[in-house]
């Protein structure tokens, strides 16, 4: 195949989508994009203020044109946010423009992972773990409904992890 294709993260808040996103581009010499980052940049707002201004619809509007411009890239590892999957336009786009890896992490990762977090809108809550776990329950069927892989984020440190979907993909790219 001539056109290099993308290679697409998805999953919950805290699978480590950005920072496993950052090793795999490195290893694959990659481009690295975070929908969430750039819609910050663009915006000049972080994404706690856009939820409070916007509310979460809003912020879905923004998420889905930065996913549609972004995919059309090549050559890119994109990091999208964990809510993408649930608009079914930005599922068909990311299925459609790149191969789709699912970072999969347990509630228990997430609430370790994004504890001290405050650029999470929807963790900013009395019951986080409650919070997780609904959101779990909805987007885990989507995730794996558009996934080309499943890998566990719960097993070895980023590197490894990075090591493991770079085998897993690179037949496909």
């Amino acid at each position: 195949m001539t056109q290099q294709r993308n290679l697409i993260l998805i999953g919950p808040m805290g699978a480590g989508k950005s920072t496993i996103g950052r090793q795999v581009s490195s290893l694959l010499h990659y481009e690295f994009v975070d929908s969430d980052h750039e819609i910050e940049d663009r915006s000049g707002a972080d994404i706690p203020w856009i939820f409070d201004v916007e509310g979460e619809e809003g912020f879905r509007k923004r998420e889905s044109a930065m996913i549609d411009e972004l995919t059309l890239r090549t050559h890119i590892v994109l990091a999208t946010g964990g809510g993408a999957v649930m608009r079914e336009d930005n599922r068909r786009i990311i299925e459609a423009r790149g191969i789709v890896v699912y970072l999969k992490a347990t509630v228990e990762q997430q609430l370790a992972r994004t504890a001290r977090d405050q650029n999470r809108p929807l963790l900013q809550t009395d019951n986080p773990r409650e919070v997780l776990t609904e959101l779990m329950a909805l987007r885990d069927p989507l995730y794996n409904d558009i996934a080309d892989y499943v890998v566990e984020t719960d097993q070895g440190g980023v590197k490894d992890v990075a090591s493991r979907i770079v085998s897993l993909v690179s037949d496909d790219l």
